[in-house]
């Protein structure tokens, strides 16, 4: 029965040894990290309470090993904490890429099943009543093909002039669908070719012009594609002149994953702006910030 107490008494004093651990490596981080001038104000108000409550020496005693300790240690320990601080930030920050990575790929990876099974169904049904066009939706997709699939792999990478290549050989493919009632003009300056452009998002635009604006219109219309800078900033739209759009309803998929992928890429310094002309059809503008290369 003695040794019961006995024990409590050796997990007391361990249990004060360990808070006294603690607090003191606290007081320890707290002197290598405190400026100077605050160590001041902190030392003349201990020196004030111990005249008051007439505990001098104990007060003298806790500035003369505050100031010990950060002459000799707190400079070596601050080193340590800034090191352990920068550290871990530098592992959230790998964490962050790793997970922005993770999210573009998937958010990319939605834009390109349904358009590859509609053009394939489109050759299917080519073949048993235009074999000619059937063979040239084929070498459309092919060109295609060799234009995204090296982008898609490439992940956030891309110029504006990789985009238009590949929206140029999209809207070949979807003239072929479409007929006299889809009528295509880029204005997109030379120079801008080599300004970063994320992938797939012009395509998107272009996508969501012929599904919601030109296709509901029997006689079809025309596709403008611009691109030009204004400040600092490097504008590429999209215009139609097709039925419009509700500007009111919700902007769907495609759209949806545009502002998505401008977030994590961009933050707030990139926006998509959708627009309505007086003269009608619909504006959709990309607009980010402008860099004349990838290596800016």
């Amino acid at each position: 029965m003695a040794a019961a107490p006995i024990n409590r008494a050796v997990d007391f004093v361990r249990e004060a040894v360990d808070e006294a651990s603690v607090l003191w490596w606290r007081f320890f981080d707290w002197l290598a990290l405190v400026e100077w001038r605050q160590l001041y104000v902190t030392w003349f108000l201990v020196f004030v309470f111990g005249v008051i409550v007439d505990l001098i020496n104990p007060a003298i005693w806790f500035i003369l090993i505050s100031f010990g300790v950060k002459v000799l240690a707190g400079g070596k320990r601050r080193a340590e904490l800034k090191a352990k601080e920068a550290s871990d930030k530098a592992n959230v920050a790998t964490l962050e890429r790793r997970l922005m990575e993770a999210q573009m790929a998937t958010l990319q990876a939605q834009v390109e099943p349904h358009f590859l099974f509609n053009t394939l169904a489109l050759i299917g049904q080519l073949i048993e009543t235009d074999p000619k066009e059937a063979a040239r939706v084929h070498a459309h997709l092919i060109e295609y093909l060799r234009s995204s699939l090296p982008q898609m792999r490439a992940g956030g990478g891309g110029t504006l002039g990789k985009q238009v290549e590949l929206s140029r050989a999209y809207l070949a493919i979807m003239q072929a669908r479409m007929k006299e009632r889809l009528a295509v003009r880029f204005e997109v300056p030379d120079f801008l070719g080599s300004a970063p452009f994320p992938p797939m998002m012009l395509q998107t635009l272009i996508e969501n012009a012929i599904k919601h604006g030109l296709e509901p219109k029997v006689t079809g219309g025309t596709i403008v594609v611009r691109g030009h800078v204004v400040g600092a900033t490097l504008h590429v739209d999209v215009c139609d002149d097709g039925v419009g759009i509700d500007l009111h309803a919700d902007e769907g998929v495609g759209l949806a994953n545009i502002r998505e992928r401008l977030a994590l890429l961009y933050g707030k310094d990139a926006e998509l702006v959708i627009e309505m002309p007086p003269r009608g059809g619909a504006c959709a503008s990309i607009r980010l910030p402008y860099r004349m290369t990838e290596f800016d």
